[in-house]
């Protein structure tokens, strides 16, 4: 694939920053990837040459294993990852086995390739810790971190009628979340106006945990969207758990959120902030992401 774009991810820092140690040594970064067909190997027949796809973080499930006999190949027991295992869209070129590549022809007209790429990823795994939360229409949704990930989840939630309360240390971004239309946003360490039927976790803050386990109503769960996550501090049976309230991780994704989550961006339609960055700029870009200076998601551009 020839690459015209590929979204910066908070994986590629931690990658590059050693919170991630890199499965395979000098793997090139980036899996939220978008460009067009420019060859294909033996037997490949699912895309035509000129077709726009996009190359995301998952690459490979053993199709074997019991998670993937049930549908959850995000769990599979021998999992490949662009970027982790294989070299990723930080290229001018990169591969992809066709079954894991995503068709883009239904985002034609809706999204460039700018702001397609951030939604191979961030948008992905966001609508899948949306989802995991458990939070539906009418219910107050909590957001912790507001970054490429969850500017995008938080209008999916309000396209869903949910109240969301947005909570971060960036006042930046709290101005941003209100113009989506979060009912409120303010500082990540305040609690929020109103109880939480759900809530999920995008900063790799495991401090954060507490007070959004604190601030969940009787019953609800805060699902944590990082592939990283700090160190999270003792926790208090009876201030953070009782009331049958619950934590979950969430790993990766199956295919089958990211092809809803497509359809689902391009019908609302979502709004993608970028921050564009030529393709040879990629630790510039790395580094403004590392200083929390970057406006929505980074995306590196083929010039």
């Amino acid at each position: 694939m020839r690459v015209r774009a590929c979204g910066v991810c908070r994986t590629d820092l931690h990658l590059a920053e050693g919170d991630l140690p890199p499965r395979r040594p000098g793997v090139v970064p980036g899996h939220e990837a978008v460009g067009t067909v420019e060859g294909r190997g033996p037997g490949a027949e699912r895309f035509a040459s000129g077709a726009r796809v996009g190359v995301p973080w998952l690459r490979r499930t053993c199709h074997r294993c019991r998670f993937c006999r049930s549908g959850r190949e995000n769990l599979c027991v021998a999992p490949e990852f662009t970027a982790w295992d294989a070299d990723g869209g930080f290229a001018e070129y990169c591969t992809v086995p066709e079954a894991y590549a995503y068709d883009l022809t239904g985002l034609d007209g809706v999204f460039d390739d700018e702001h397609a790429a951030p939604l191979l990823c961030a948008g992905i795994i966001g609508y899948r810790a949306l989802r995991l939360s458990g939070a539906g229409q009418g219910d107050a949704l909590g957001i912790y971190g507001f970054g490429a990930s969850a500017h995008l989840a938080a209008q999916v939630a309000v396209h869903r009628g949910m109240r969301v309360h947005v909570l971060t240390r960036n006042p930046r971004a709290r101005s941003r979340a209100l113009a989506l239309g979060a009912a409120s946003a303010q500082d990540a360490a305040a609690p929020p106006p109103e109880p939480l039927a759900a809530a999920v976790l995008f900063a790799p803050d495991g401090g954060l945990v507490l007070p959004a386990l604190e601030a969940l109503d009787r019953g609800g769960t805060l699902a944590i969207a990082g592939i990283h996550l700090t160190d999270v501090p003792a926790l208090s049976y009876e201030r953070h758990l009782f009331y049958e309230r619950r934590v979950r991780s969430v790993t990766a994704n199956t295919r089958a959120d990211g092809e809803e989550f497509l359809r689902l961006a391009a019908a609302i339609p979502v709004r993608v902030t970028t921050s564009p960055y030529g393709l040879d700029e990629a630790d510039v870009a790395l580094e403004a992401l590392a200083r929390g200076r970057v406006r929505g998601a980074a995306v590196l551009l083929a010039r």
